[in-house]
C-alpha cells in the first residue's frame, strides 16, 4: 500500500514538474527561467530518486 502511494506522488510531482517546464517556456522572462529551473530540479530529482537503487 505504501509503494502505490509512493508511485502516485512520484508521477503527480513529475506532471506538475513537466507542467512549470511547459508554462515556462510559452514566454520569456526571468520569472518564467525561474519555473523552467524548478521544473528541471524537479525531474532531475525524480530521476536521481530512480537510479538511485541501482547505482
Amino acid at each position: 500500500m505504501k509503494e502505490n502511494l509512493l508511485i502516485v506522488i512520484k508521477v503527480l510531482l513529475f506532471i506538475f514538474c513537466l507542467a512549470l517546464i511547459i508554462i515556462g517556456q510559452k514566454t520569456v522572462g526571468k520569472m518564467e527561467l525561474g519555473l523552467m529551473l524548478i521544473g528541471l530540479a524537479g525531474l532531475l530529482g525524480l530521476l536521481y530518486d530512480y537510479n538511485r537503487k541501482y547505482a
